[in-house]
This record gives structure tokens, C-alpha cells and sequence, in this order.
């Protein structure tokens, strides 16, 4: 093994451990603000992850970039969707529409029952 795939390697190591050791320390109610501010964060991982691909130099590094571009688009994907679905909570709805009073008359003659005159009175 070369040094500079040794030296890519440590880094992924510790930046894994870094990335799992800063979240697993986020409390569950905060976790989801962060994880749509993180996006621009991800970004620049993947960004990363595609120059390392393109500086790597054996099949090694290849895989070491691919699964680093993968972890880093799922990140940036995810972050989107949590984003979308946090603001879809705070849209107002639509008011619903009232229906129209249904009318007691034209049910009633429909149905060939007697209808209420409307004085009170039943209909003799």
C-alpha cells in the first residue's frame, strides 16, 4: 500500500468516527433543524469524496470514493427530504368548503314525502 492510500484511508477512519461521535450526541428534538442545516455540509463532503475519487490511484481508492460519494449523497438526499417533510408541517391548509345547506323541500317532494309548510303546522 502507498502512503497517500494509507494516509486516505486514516482520514476516512477518523472522519467516520468524527461524523458518528457529533451525532450520536444530538438530542432527538434537535436533530431534525440540523439535519436540514447540515445540507450544505454534505455538499461539500461529496465534493470531496469526488476528489479523492479523482486523485485515487488503485481500485482501493476507487471503492474508499465510492462508498464516500454514496454516504455523502444519501446525507444530502436525506436532508432534503427532511427539510421538505419539516416544512410541509408548518403550510397552512386550505380551508375546507361549507356544503350548501341541502334543501328539506326538494329532498322530501323527491322522495314523494309530505314536506313541512313551514308554519308549524304538519301537513294534513
Amino acid at each position: 500500500m502507498s502512503t497517500a492510500l494509507v494516509t486516505d484511508l486514516a482520514i476516512f477512519v477518523l472522519a467516520l468516527l468524527v461524523g458518528v461521535e457529533v451525532i450520536g450526541k444530538v438530542p432527538a428534538t434537535l436533530h431534525t433543524p440540523l439535519m436540514s442545516a447540515a445540507n450544505s455540509i454534505h455538499g461539500i463532503i461529496l465534493a470531496g469524496a469526488l476528489l479523492i475519487g479523482v486523485t485515487a490511484g488503485g481500485v482501493v481508492g476507487y471503492l474508499l470514493a465510492f462508498v464516500a460519494s454514496l454516504f455523502a449523497a444519501a446525507n444530502v438526499v436525506g436532508g432534503y427530504v427532511v427539510t421538505g417533510r419539516m416544512l410541509k408541517m408548518f403550510r397552512r391548509k386550505a380551508p375546507e368548503p361549507v356544503p350548501a345547506a341541502p334543501a328539506k323541500v326538494a329532498v322530501a317532494a323527491a322522495a314523494g314525502a309530505p314536506s313541512d309548510t313551514g308554519n308549524g303546522r304538519k301537513p294534513s
